[in-house]
C-alpha cells in the first residue's frame, strides 16, 4: 500500500529508536489522533495539520512506571501528572495504599476521579495491605478480601498492588490467603514486596501467585528471584554497580523494569522522574539500551498495555524525543498524540478528608514517656537507622526511670507514635539512634503506612511543639530545630497531600528536608527515612502505635530488656 497521505501530526527528521533490535533508522513519524500511523523514509510527501522539525533528535516510546504511589508526591493526582508528563512518564501504575490506609474505599474511587482530568495514562492497584500489618498497628481504614474484589471491577484499576505483608503469605494466614485468591480469581496481576524473601519461604510467595518485587535485595537474592522469573522492578535505592554488573553477567539478561516507587515533589521538579531514575541506572553501569528497555517496553508488557512501549505503526503515540540516550532527558514528550505542553496548576476538586487528624494539641503530660516500671536504670530497645536505606537495626539505650516517668532528654534522641485516627490516646516511644541530631523535632502524619502521627525528637519541648503545628494544619510535616525558624508543609489532605500547586509544594519539601539536614538527619532521601520508622513490613524492627514491632518474625519486640 502506499504511504498515507495526510496525518494529524508529523515528526520530522528524526533517528527512531527500535526498542527490539536496539537500532535507529532515520524516519518521519505520522501520527493520526493518538496513534503512530507510520514510519516513512525521510521527506516522505505528507500533508500534516503539525508539524515537529526533529532536526536528528531521537524517538523513543514514553516512559512507562509500573510500580509507584502518587501520595508520594505530596501531590494530588493532576498536579503530579503535570510536572512528572513533561519529564516523559507517559503511563503510570498508581498503588493509592498511603490514602487508602487513612480513608478507604473514598479514598481510592477520589483518587481515581482526580486523575480522569490528567492527558497522562493513570492505571490503578487496589491495596492489598490496608492496615499493613493487621494486628499490630491502627490505620484509618480496613480492607478485607471482599473490599478488595469489588474495587478490582473498577473503572480504571488492573492489579493488586504490593503484597507487603509477605510472612503472612508465606505462613498462610487465612486472611491474606483470602485478599490473593480474590485478585486471582479476577485474573489481574499481583505485586510484591519482599526485602531479601530467599529460599524456601520465595517459593511460597511465588506459589501464592506474587511475581514482582521492588524493594531492595541483596545482589544474590535479587538474582535468585530473577532466576526464579520473578520480575525485578528496580528502584534508585536498589541500584548499585554491583547490582547491575552481577544481572549484566548473567548468560541471558532477565526482563526488569526501572520505577520511582516513592519520589517527593522536590526531588521530581529538581532532578526529574523516570527520566532520573534511567540516569542512575546508567551511572551505575547499566547499558543505555537496556535502561530504555527497562522504561518502556519491559513495564508495558507488564501492564498488559500491548498498544504501547514500542515506536511502531498502530502503537500509541506516546513519544519522547531526546538528544542523548543515555541522558533521558526530554526535548518534547508527545502523549496520546498531543504535543505536552506547559500547564497552569490544577484545581483540586474539594478535599473530602480535610479532617482526618482526630488529635486535640498535646499538653506537657501527653509528651510524657511513662512505663510500668520501677524507678532505676534500665535497657530499652532502639531503632538504629543508617544514612543509606530504611531498614532500622536493633540496638540498646540505658536510661533512668523515676515515678513511672522515662528521663530520656538529654541522653538519645525519641521515636513517639500517636494514634490518630480513632481518638484512642494510645502513644508509644522508643529512643533511635545513628545520627548526631542537636535540639528538635519532625513530626509528620505522613508516615507508611498507618499515618498516624509521628515525632521524632531531641527535646520534649520541640516534640510538643512541632507536634502541635501538624494537628493545628489538620496533617503535614513540621521541623523545628535550635536556631532556625519553624519549617512546616501542611497537608491536609488526610494528612498525606496537599491541595496546592506543585511548585509550592516542591518548594515547601525542600525547606524540609534542608532543615531535616542542618538539624542533623543525615540520610540520602530524608523524608523516606523519616516516614518508614513505622513502617511494620519494613525491617528490621518498628514502632507502631501499638508497640515495637520485629519485623521479620512478624512478632512483637520487647520495649524493655531488663
Amino acid at each position: 500500500m502506499p504511504a498515507p497521505s495526510h496525518c494529524d501530526l508529523l515528526i520530522r527528521g528524526a533517528r527512531v529508536v527500535s526498542v527490539h533490535t536496539g537500532e535507529q533508522t532515520a524516519a518521519d513519524v505520522a501520527v493520526t489522533g493518538d496513534l503512530i500511523r507510520a514510519l516513512l523514509r525521510p521527506g516522505t510527501p505528507i500533508v500534516a495539520g503539525q508539524v515537529i522539525d526533529a532536526d536528528g533528535l531521537l524517538v523513543v516510546p514514553g516512559y512507562v512506571d509500573a510500580h509507584m504511589h502518587i501520595e508520594s508526591s505530596l501531590l494530588a493526582p493532576r498536579e503530579f501528572a503535570r510536572i512528572t508528563l513533561p519529564r516523559g512518564t507517559t503511563t503510570v501504575l498508581a498503588d493509592p495504599h498511603e490514602i487508602v490506609n487513612v480513608a478507604g474505599r473514598e479514598a481510592m474511587a477520589w483518587m481515581i476521579e482526580q486523575g480522569r482530568g490528567a492527558q497522562q495514562s493513570m492505571h490503578w492497584a487496589v491495596p492489598s495491605c490496608v492496615p499493613a500489618l493487621e494486628g499490630f498497628e491502627t490505620a484509618g481504614a480496613a480492607l478485607s478480601a471482599d473490599d478488595i474484589a469489588d474495587m478490582l471491577d473498577w473503572e480504571g484499576v488492573t492489579t493488586l498492588g504490593e503484597v507487603m505483608d509477605y510472612r503472612a503469605v508465606v505462613d498462610g494466614s487465612r486472611r491474606m490467603r483470602e485478599i490473593v485468591a480474590a485478585a486471582r480469581a479476577k485474573g489481574v496481576r499481583l505485586d510484591g514486596h519482599c526485602p531479601n524473601l530467599s529460599g524456601d519461604d520465595l517459593g511460597e510467595y511465588l506459589w501464592a501467585g506474587i511475581d514482582s518485587d521492588h524493594t531492595k535485595n541483596s545482589p544474590e537474592v535479587a538474582v535468585e528471584k530473577a532466576r526464579l522469573g520473578m520480575l525485578l522492578m528496580l528502584q534508585e535505592k536498589c541500584l548499585t554497580p554491583e547490582l547491575v554488573s552481577r544481572l549484566a553477567a548473567l548468560p541471558v539478561q532477565p526482563d526488569f523494569c526501572l520505577v520511582t516507587d516513592d519520589l517527593a515533589a522536590d526531588a521530581i521538579v529538581e532532578r526529574g522522574h523516570l527520566d532520573h531514575i534511567a540516569r542512575v541506572a546508567v551511572g551505575a553501569g547499566m547499558d543505555p539500551l537496556t535502561a530504555l528497555r527497562a522504561l518502556t517496553l519491559h513495564p508495558a508488557r507488564r501492564l498488559g498495555l500491548d498498544d504501547r512501549g514500542v515506536v511502531a505503526p498502530g502503537r500509541r503515540a506516546d513519544l519522547v524525543l531526546l538528544r542523548d540516550l543515555a541522558d533521558f532527558t526530554p526535548v518534547m514528550v508527545v502523549c496520546g498524540g498531543e504535543p505536552v505542553a506547559e500547564t497552569a496548576p490544577a484545581h483540586l476538586s474539594g478535599n473530602p478528608f480535610a479532617d482526618s487528624v482526630h488529635l486535640d494539641p498535646l499538653d506537657a503530660d501527653g509528651c510524657a514517656w511513662t512505663v510500668d516500671l520501677p524507678d532505676g536504670e534500665h535497657v530499652f530497645r532502639a531503632l538504629r537507622v543508617n544514612p543509606v536505606d530504611t531498614f532500622t537495626e536493633p540496638a540498646e539505650v540505658v536510661l533512668p526511670v523515676r515515678d513511672g516517668v522515662v528521663h530520656w532528654e538529654g541522653r538519645t534522641a525519641v521515636l513517639a507514635v500517636f494514634e490518630r485516627h480513632h481518638r484512642s490516646g494510645r502513644r508509644t516511644m522508643a529512643p533511635v539512634v545513628g545520627f548526631e541530631l542537636s535540639e528538635g523535632a519532625v513530626a509528620t502524619t505522613y508516615a507508611h503506612d498507618s499515618h498516624n502521627l509521628t515525632v521524632t525528637a531531641t527535646t520534649a519541648a520541640a516534640l510538643r511543639e512541632a507536634a502541635n503545628r501538624v494537628i493545628a494544619s489538620h496533617g503535614g510535616i513540621c521541623v523545628i530545630a535550635a536556631g532556625d525558624q519553624p519549617v512546616h508543609l501542611p497537608l491536609p489532605v488526610a494528612g498525606v497531600l496537599s491541595d496546592r500547586p506543585a511548585e509550592e509544594v516542591s518548594h515547601g519539601a525542600a525547606a524540609i528536608r534542608e532543615a531535616l539536614h542542618r538539624w542533623g538527619w543525615a540520610h540520602r532521601n530524608a523524608f523516606m527515612s523519616i516516614s518508614t520508622m513505622t513502617l511494620p513490613v519494613s525491617p528490621q524492627v518498628k514502632l507502631t502505635d501499638l508497640g515495637l514491632v520485629r519485623v521479620v518474625d512478624r512478632a512483637w519486640e520487647p520495649a524493655v530488656l531488663t
